[in-house]
């Protein structure tokens, strides 16, 4: 059985604030969730979650991956800045031009986040997180649609995007030029099988896919750390 995306995971300073944010930002309701960390709940069964995990690193350089927020009006775009701002975001420099339509923002932990203009055709009928934007190759965009079994629904010019059957989210990689990784990226996939599944033989299936395997927490059965082709975490685990 395939791996489906149960949540995507920062790892915070604060999880609980940074929960609060979030939670406000996008209207998502919060729970409690394992090893001390909030998870918010995607507002239809399709999506995935949203967990914030405890972690004493601060944050260094720029997040490898960032989420990008759609806006049906001008006016709503504002309020979606608006709103962030006074729970704790702030507006931030990473090159964008004055002419550019999307607003560039910053979580109070410093993920990097983008409030894309109306009319952005790209990313139509997305929902409101229109994508995961990435930094990374070709290759790990191939892999991720392989291991998820998404379509392809961008291949060009060494950019890709995937998305789900049931549509939502896209997952975007950039292409060259890619940024060095350095250090562990702050986040991460967290990938579920049902309780009836084999860990193992879905761990060799993403290996044999160009996925590198690290450790395992937990014995048999537990949660496995593994790397993407483009060196970035994720973890495999059988949901209990």
């Amino acid at each position: 059985m395939t791996s489906q995306l149960f949540a995507i995971c920062f790892h915070a300073t604060r999880p609980a604030d940074l929960a609060r944010f979030w939670s406000g930002v996008l209207g998502w309701e919060s729970a409690d969730g394992p090893d001390d960390g909030v998870a918010l709940l995607p507002p239809d069964t399709a999506g995935f979650r949203i967990r914030f995990l405890p972690s004493e690193e601060p944050k260094n350089g720029r997040n490898q991956a960032h989420f990008d927020l759609t806006s049906t009006s001008p006016e709503d775009q504002r309020q979606t800045v608006d709103r962030a701002l006074e729970l704790g975001g702030n507006h931030i420099d990473v090159g964008q031009l004055p002419e550019d339509g999307h607003v560039v923002l910053a979580d109070p932990d410093g993920n990097e986040f983008c409030v894309i203009e109306a009319g952005n055709a790209f990313l139509a009928g997305t929902g409101f997180i229109g994508a995961l934007a990435c930094d990374g190759t070709q290759e790990v965009g191939y892999f991720w649609s392989k291991a998820l079994r998404w379509p392809l629904v961008w291949d060009q010019d060494e950019e890709t995007a995937i998305q789900s059957p049931d549509g939502g989210t896209k997952i975007t990689w950039g292409g060259p030029p890619v940024a060095r990784k350095t250090g562990t990226n702050r986040l991460y996939f967290d990938l579920r099988l049902p309780a009836e599944a084999d860990r193992d033989a879905e761990i060799d299936r993403l290996v044999s896919l160009g996925a590198t395997r690290t450790e395992v927490v937990g014995g048999d059965g537990g949660r496995a750390l593994m790397l993407d082709p483009d060196g970035n975490e994720f973890t495999v685990q059988v949901t209990r």
